[in-house]
């Protein structure tokens, strides 16, 4: 037998001579004789299959406090062992709470009988009766609305003073200890008849009204500061929270805060669009009248679930959103600039970590990299460690005007020289628009992703490419271990790569060969102190030297081989070699020898 079904039970079982109609269980009121009501009043059961509210019952006398199986065992006297759903391990949320022996109670009966005709007809406004008025004791002290805030021991030791239709002008009474947020739940009882069944939240007392009169059990804060800081474990046995705020922002991100603390359970109302601000559920009443059940019928229906995740509509939206950018021309330009790597690789996408052994010419290798890209308008920050923010802009004038540094600070120049010069220098200006260098040793994260929001918005682009000089220097402030911290980082990598559509182009030092040399067959082993890389990285590549850079061996014969090692998508093994265009800074890509 199904939960419903069992719960249908349960109800026809206790209440004899019950019967069925469409989606209620209709029987003579158990309770209504002894709490001094007419004897014949009756009781309903919604028992409507899947819905939020199965299980409920109340009494339209209003002789007992409406709620759920659990809430109807307690109160009928049966043993809760027989309501469905019922656990005798679970452990009831308890507080710590010195109850004084002083109350406001019979304040509070004083207050309910000096309402007014005139207020009544102010909640009558929106539907509110006086039975609903005194179900929850509102009352009036002759100049403010009084909402007793009856504590779980059945007492009220404060209640909130309001001016009516002045919610800005208000004030606590009572016992100053019972004035802070944690006792600030109105109706809060509701919260214990509704174990395992749903519940609304709302903020401010009359939208509770609102829904009282409805027949929905209700709790509610007085503002949105309370509501941010309610302790998500009193909620825990409830399967379906409402939450009801105003039309604002502010109650948006009040509703978040709270949402992320108690979990899915919780289902924010909506407003439609072009509601006026601060618009509630109190002037959704009076606004809509015999209207107003439908209405919030329908905000039941559409009040989604907080989640950890995008809906399923949304999550295939973004997915048809990223093929579609990836057939644009933005995607297609986060290309290396060398034909074979790009063949390789099918352009810079992911984390690409290349290592390699000292003065090889990895930055050199990284610097025309990212700056041909900026060339092309895609976005570079460039993470240095090694060179300096002057070094990086004058090798690369020099790979562009194909002029070395030396000439160029001579100054002796032909007409033909000065023309490159000339044009490199403008392209350098244009393409600093797209690149930047960062030196801060102090970067975290946290800055990057900061970096990044602030490079996007600046060239209006969809992705950015990080580049960074070195892995093994980024700083490690909060890491113990220095293998530690770098295995955090590409963590780090692996979150900014999906979140914010950025290639990583990384360098990584080298662990020394058996033989102490930096020429062993490439495999990613050989990577420095990082078992991560080959789980954080889409491309593991080695370039490695063809020569030996301890000898004399002229600048012009100096190639490296750039090996594939490891890939996500791509077969690993020889990319290209490359040759150093000296005095350039900068290398011709060849076909493997």
């Amino acid at each position: 037998m199904g939960s419903d079904e069992a719960v249908a039970q349960f109800f026809q079982e206790n209440l004899p001579g019950s019967r069925l109609e469409k989606n209620f269980l209709r029987a003579d009121c158990p309770f209504c004789g002894e709490k001094g009501f007419d004897p014949a009043g009756r009781l309903r059961v919604f028992l409507k299959k899947g819905s939020f509210f199965h299980g409920y019952f109340r009494c339209l006398n209003r002789c007992v406090p409406a709620g759920f199986p659990l809430w109807f065992a307690k109160i009928a006297g049966l043993d809760a062992s027989l309501v469905p759903g019922f656990d005798p391990d679970r452990e009831p949320f308890l507080e710590n709470i010195d109850y004084p022996a002083a109350n406001l109670n019979r304040e509070v009966d004083a207050h309910t009988a000096s309402m007014t005709d005139s207020l009544r007809a102010r909640f009558q406004k929106a539907g509110v009766g006086q039975d609903v008025l005194s179900e929850l004791n509102i009352g009036f002290n002759g100049r403010y609305l009084v909402y007793p805030y009856f504590q779980k021991d059945g007492n009220c030791y404060a209640a909130r003073c309001v001016f009516p239709d002045r919610p800005e002008d208000s004030f606590w009474h009572g016992n100053e200890a019972f004035f802070s947020e944690r006792y600030r739940i109105f109706n809060i009882q509701d919260i214990d008849r509704c174990e395992n069944g749903s519940l609304f939240l709302c903020v401010g007392e009359d939208s509770l009204l609102a829904l009282k009169q409805l027949g929905f059990p209700a709790v509610a804060v007085p503002d949105l500061q309370t509501l941010e800081v309610l302790d998500p474990l009193q909620f825990a046995f409830i399967k379906t929270l409402f939450l009801v705020t105003s039309n604002n922002l502010e109650s948006d991100v009040s509703t978040r805060i709270l949402a992320s603390r108690i979990g899915y359970k919780v289902r924010p109302f909506k407003w439609p669009s072009g509601l006026e601000k601060d618009f509630s559920l109190w002037q959704l009443a009076i606004e809509k009248g015999d209207g107003f059940r439908a209405a919030v019928a329908a905000m039941i229906k559409g009040a989604q679930a907080f989640s950890p995740f995008a809906t399923p509509a949304r999550e295939y939206e973004h997915f048809q959103e990223q093929l579609s950018m990836e057939s644009g021309s933005s995607y297609s330009a986060l290309k290396s600039g060398f034909p074979l790597l790009d063949d390789a690789l099918d352009g810079v996408h992911g984390i690409n970590i290349i290592g390699g052994a000292p003065k090889t010419g990895k930055s050199t290798f990284l610097i025309q990299i990212a700056t041909e890209m900026a060339l092309r308008k895609v976005p570079v920050l460039y993470y240095d460690f090694e060179n300096g923010r002057q070094k990086i802009y004058q090798r690369s004038l020099c790979r562009l005007s194909r002029l070395s540094a030396e000439k160029i600070r001579q100054g002796d120049l032909t007409d033909e020289e000065k023309q490159r010069y000339q044009q490199a220098s403008a392209d350098l200006e244009k393409m600093l628009q797209f690149f930047r260098v960062i030196n801060d040793r102090q970067v975290s994260p946290e800055i990057m992703r900061r970096h990044i929001d602030f490079i996007r918005h600046e060239t209006n682009s969809d992705y950015t490419v990080v580049v960074i000089d070195s892995l093994h220097k980024l700083p490690f402030k909060d890491f113990s271990e220095r293998r530690t911290g770098i295995d955090a980082w590409l963590r780090q990598m692996e979150s900014i790569r999906d979140e914010l559509r950025v290639s990583f182009l990384v360098v990584s030092e080298l662990s020394r060969g058996d033989g102490k040399s930096y020429k062993e067959t490439p495999h990613l082993g050989v990577f420095k102190g990082s078992g991560d890389i080959e789980y954080s990285a889409d491309n593991a590549m080695v370039l490695y030297p063809d020569w030996d850079p301890l000898s004399s061996t002229t600048e012009q014969k100096r190639r490296n081989k750039l090996w594939l090692v490891a890939s996500r998508e791509h077969s690993p093994g020889l990319v290209a070699e490359y040759a150093v265009e000296y005095p350039y800074w900068g290398f011709a890509e060849h076909l493997p020898s």
